[in-house]
């Protein structure tokens, strides 16, 4: 609305002193001529808004006018907890609000606070994604987020790993978890709240057994892989006590623990010691650290591994070469020595390109 647009150009001259008409227009995703006309409406309101001229030039309040007019919306309290994180706000679909939550709030503070805020704001950035990764595209994730609000429960057609690999769900979103840049809906099964409510109210137990029995049948998706969503009618009732980020490091824990079925037993030379932290997984590493035995002459070192298949422990240990060996199960151990003998019989099939193959010297 015009309104909120009109009390947010005031409100940034008032946390930042003089701004730019192109500096405003990039602030509030709208065009420079609309923020003429809205400074020339501000000053027919009587704000007292003064254009400066030149290269230093912009439009500041005149004679530190302050306002009060800083009571945040509806839309802007439910965003204040990610105001400062605007990128995950914008994913989520609160980018506007938490970007006005974050103005008035700032507009609110005396100067000497708001300077300061202003300046830890430049001293800190959270880039969630990790290295050389794509951001995955998620585009029902804002629909999703509006759900998890709204207590709606959901449709999805979710593409899984294993077969079938489409599959249907009926959930009722509880929340969602943004981890190492990939975003997760955490929802139980469309049922599973009203009867898990249902059976502890009739057996006279409280809030907190209802979110216990239903935390039987909360599930994690990752939001990426929803193919398709639909919203289904009415709304669910949200366990009181169902506690996100306890339920998120419990179902961490086990999926961690759930995914290594098996251990290897390996030996590593001094460089693979090295290169292990940034090559393996945090809980293959920690693993080593705790088995690790003392190096023998030549530095390597033994110790244990847990791996979740051969296939994948070939793949995994293959991208340290030579500085690991393999002593048990025998099954990965054949499986490495393959890839090896595979690897030496593709690079010996023909010669390296801008060289010709060695020619036999003739003898006299």
């Amino acid at each position: 609305m015009r309104a909120d647009r009109l009390l947010s150009v005031l409100l940034l001259l008032q946390a930042r002193g003089r701004l730019t008409a192109r500096e405003i227009a990039d602030e509030l995703a709208v065009s420079v001529r609309t923020v003429y006309r809205d400074v020339e409406s501000l000053a027919g309101a009587g704000i007292p808004v003064v254009a400066e001229r030149g290269s230093t030039g912009g439009y500041r309040l005149l004679g530190g006018y302050r306002t009060s007019l800083t009571g945040l919306t509806a839309g802007e309290s439910d965003s204040l907890p990610l105001a400062g994180l605007p990128a995950a706000a914008e994913a989520l679909g609160f980018g506007p609000g938490a970007a006005a939550a974050e103005r008035k709030l700032l507009a609110a503070l005396p100067s000497g606070n708001r300077q300061r805020a202003q300046h830890a704001r430049r001293l800190f950035h959270l880039d969630a994604p990790g290295w050389f990764r794509d951001v995955e595209p998620v585009p029902h994730l804002a629909e999703v987020a509006g759900a998890v609000w709204a207590c709606r429960p959901l449709r999805l057609t979710y593409l899984r790993w294993r077969s079938p690999q489409e599959v249907v769900r009926d959930v009722e979103p509880l929340g969602v978890v943004l981890k190492s840049g990939t975003w997760y809906l955490v929802a139980a099964t469309a049922t599973a709240t009203a009867t898990a409510t249902a059976t502890a109210t009739a057996a006279g137990a409280g809030a907190g057994a209802a979110a216990a029995a239903a935390g039987d049948s909360v599930r994690v998706y990752r939001v990426g892989k929803i193919h398709h969503l639909e919203a289904l009618p009415g709304t669910f009732p949200r366990p009181d006590d169902f506690d996100l980020a306890a339920f998120w490091a419990g179902w961490t824990a086990r999926y961690e623990a759930g995914v290594y079925r098996a251990t290897a037993t390996v030996r590593l030379s001094p460089e693979g010691l090295r290169m292990a932290p940034f090559r393996l997984a945090p809980a293959v590493v920690r693993s080593l650290r705790s088995t690790a035995q003392a190096p023998d002459a030549d530095g390597w070192v033994r110790a244990r591994l847990p791996i979740e298949s051969i296939r994948h422990a070939r793949g995994d240990l293959l991208v340290l070469g030579a500085e690991v060996e393999v002593l048990d199960p025998p099954e990965l151990r054949e499986a490495i020595t393959a890839a090896a003998a595979d690897l030496t019989a593709l690079y010996a099939a023909r010669p390296q390109e801008g060289r010709s193959p060695a020619v036999a010297t003739p003898r006299c």
